[in-house]
């Protein structure tokens, strides 16, 4: 790995603010999105491109964006974030399925997690580790952190 990969802060997104990014252009979540990659680089599980690829499957999405669109999306997103295997089983979340967020977070060594979940939201800080919406993110300094 590149020692600019290394200054660059990383971030983790749960998979509804990753949707909201995707389907609603204009949004405080598209535009948190647009800049942790403008700042930083993004954490994924392989889990999670699944889950996201599964979701945006559904039927319900095509109004908002084709199929096309959606790979194309999840492709751009793969090749702009740093794939990280979680190796470590944490459990603080009120929802057990929110423990994979933090999980993430913690292997990978993020700044941030950026979500709408207030079972996960409710745990901020962990740690070091900063837990924070869409919006919280946009107006945070985070960058002169990294």
């Amino acid at each position: 790995m590149s020692e600019s990969l290394h200054s660059k802060p990383r971030f983790v997104f749960d998979t509804n603010v990753v949707i909201s990014a995707l389907l609603l252009r204009d949004s405080i979540p598209r535009q948190a999105f647009d800049r942790a990659v403008s700042i930083g680089k993004l954490l994924v599980p392989h889990a999670t491109v699944a889950e996201l690829d599964q979701c945006l499957s559904k039927q319900k999405f095509r109004k908002y964006v084709t199929r096309e669109e959606a790979i194309e999306f999840l492709s751009a997103l793969v090749q702009s974030s740093i794939i990280v295997e979680v190796t470590k089983n944490i459990n603080v979340c009120r929802d057990p399925e929110d423990d994979k967020f933090i999980e993430l977070a913690v292997a990978g060594r993020a700044k941030c997690i950026v979500t709408g979940d207030s079972d996960l939201l409710s745990l901020h800080p962990f740690g070091e580790l900063l837990i924070l919406t869409p919006r919280q993110f946009l107006t945070s300094s985070i960058e002169d952190a990294g």
